[in-house]
């Protein structure tokens, strides 16, 4: 069994313990779970599982983040008597291989307000996003390829 579902059990274990059925009794079980994997991973070994869950809780925690202060500049352009959008297409490569990374990175884009992905090319080395506000299509490419594509890459693919 992999280390997540050990941790999985261990959360189990602990809501019928503690008797608290209920979501938030799992996330507590799952949290003493993992500190009591963290405790034992030098008898056990395990080192990627550790890394895993500590990137998938910065993509969850970075995309909230990107969610509030994208909703707030569009809310903010809607509200404003001078819209600063500025629309564009700008196609962006993937560095994404897999095919779970490259579905979360274009979910990920679409759920963030001002941003839209319309496609992936064929060969899927390349995402068309539309975005809201483009002064200059290099620095969204940029910002996209070292934020949210880079947080998936760590948390999907684990490199």
């Amino acid at each position: 069994m992999n280390a997540f579902g050990i941790n999985l059990l261990l959360a189990v274990a602990w809501m019928a313990l503690t008797g608290a059925t209920s979501l938030t009794g799992l996330l507590v079980g799952f949290v003493i779970g993992f500190g009591v994997l963290w405790m034992v991973r030098p008898l056990t070994g395990e080192q990627g599982y550790f890394w895993r869950v500590f990137a998938w809780v910065r993509l969850v925690v970075m995309f909230l983040y990107e969610l509030v202060v994208s909703s707030l500049a569009v809310a903010w352009d809607i509200v404003s008597p001078r819209p600063r959008a500025r629309p564009q297409i700008v196609e962006v490569p993937l560095d994404v291989k897999t095919d779970a990374g490259i579905l979360l990175v274009t979910n990920l884009i679409s759920l963030t307000p001002g941003t839209l992905s319309l496609d992936v090319s064929p060969d899927r080395k390349t995402l068309a996003v539309h975005a809201m506000f483009v002064d200059d299509p290099a620095e969204l490419r940029a910002e996209l390829k070292g934020g949210m594509e880079r947080w998936v890459i760590d948390a999907v693919e684990g490199e």
